[in-house]
């Protein structure tokens, strides 16, 4: 029997109940700010790509079950991370900014992972983002304060999880404590940086926690896939380690394995088309390692795909009976990344920066002037440059 289920919210007692029934091997995908639209625009730019009106099917949209759920929280009808992972990993709502609690901020509340432990499954947490964060914190982790950074990773610590993957702690040094790196090897974990270094020494470990690789730029997150570099940790990567860790030496009772896109909210904060869809894409990597996974043990591996909320009110066309969505894959950094683009140009010319060379880097980075045309509008004695997007 197939146990792959594509969820816009997931209601966890259905996890639970498959869990309960049959499934060794649970797999539970939570796209961050992944919203129906964000996956319908994935889909269609990949159809553009392919010069075809429609659409290129990723992975998990293709699974036989979906459903809906509302993801409102206890305090607003507009969810945060804090909340929408609480009720995604325990099945309880809470009010925003609250890990791991009901809506009182006093009572502590058991997730998914939790259980799964207790009866003798490993367990395994992963992100794209940092492992304190709010959604991976909301299946370890107790406190009224998504912001309370230090203490959630030392709650990772205590939760005797197996495994642990993401870009690094968002505050691992408090004053007068230890750090927190420190601690995650005083607390039986082998603390790997990048997928090679865990290949190369994750052999032995107990426990593991794999960030990224010594150098990267930030411990915040893992680079946007449009920002991409080799070298740098990426979430298939993550997923592969993940399993190859979990599925050794526990025959009888399996794994729960939780990975994060966390970048996909990030982009769309930002308006980011273009990074968006390369993020959804880029979870669907991920995934389809699950997948192949599962296609070795069909009958007893369950995947579920889900979200958080929505992020940025992504809407796909605007009063024109077109798209043209293709177009985006004339970029070629995040809107983040092309900001250090033109922090570097001030940097190297002593903040001396002509139009000329803005213009340069903007057919560099987005393929403006080339395609999509620019046309030029005269207002007063300003000029606006608009992107041509309509024939």
């Amino acid at each position: 029997m197939k146990k792959l289920l594509f969820a816009g919210l997931f209601i966890l007692g259905f996890a639970i109940n498959m869990m309960a029934q049959s499934a060794k091997y649970v797999f539970y995908f939570i796209g961050d700010g992944m919203g129906i639209n964000h996956i319908h625009g994935t889909e269609m730019y990949m159809g553009e790509l392919r010069n075809i009106i429609g659409i290129n099917s990723l992975q998990f949209t293709q699974f036989p079950y979906f459903t809906m759920a509302t993801n409102f929280s206890a305090s607003s009808g507009v969810t945060d991370s804090a909340a929408a992972g609480t009720a995604l990993a325990t099945g309880s709502k809470t009010k925003n900014g609250t890990i791991g609690m009901l809506a009182n901020q006093k009572t502590d509340v058991a997730s998914i992972a939790v259980r799964a432990k207790n009866v003798g499954a490993k367990v395994g947490i992963a992100t794209s983002v940092g492992i304190d964060d709010a959604t991976p914190a909301a299946f370890y982790a107790h406190t009224p304060s998504r912001k309370n950074y230090y203490e959630i990773g030392l709650q990772m610590i205590d939760s005797r999880f197996d495994f642990f993957a993401g870009s690094g702690f968002h505050q691992p040094e408090k004053k007068g404590k230890k750090d927190l790196f420190t601690l995650v090897q005083e607390g039986g974990y082998a603390l790997l940086k990048g997928y090679n270094e865990y290949l190369q020494q994750a052999k032995g470990a107990n426990k593991v926690v794999m960030f990224q690789p010594e150098g990267a730029e930030s411990s915040y997150s893992l680079p946007y896939a449009i920002d991409r570099k080799p070298g740098d940790l990426t979430l298939k990567e993550i997923t592969l380690a993940g399993i190859d860790f979990l599925s050794k030496d526990n025959p009888d009772k399996g794994f729960f394995f939780m990975v994060e896109g966390g970048k996909i909210d990030w982009c769309s904060h930002s308006n980011d088309a273009a990074s968006t869809f390369r993020e959804v894409m880029d979870f669907d990597d991920a995934i389809k390692v699950a997948y192949d996974f599962y296609k070795e043990h069909p009958d007893e591996t369950l995947i579920v795909i889900t979200a958080d909320h929505e992020t940025g009110g992504l809407i796909l066309g605007n009063g024109q009976y077109e798209l043209n969505l293709k177009a985006l894959k004339n970029q070629k950094v995040s809107e983040s990344g092309f900001t250090k683009v033109i922090n570097q140009l001030r940097k190297d010319h002593q903040n001396k920066v002509s139009w000329e060379m803005v213009q340069n880097s903007l057919k560099e980075n987005f393929g403006f002037w080339n395609e999509p045309p620019i046309r030029k509008l005269a207002c007063g004695k300003s000029m606006m440059i608009l992107s041509e997007t309509r024939k």
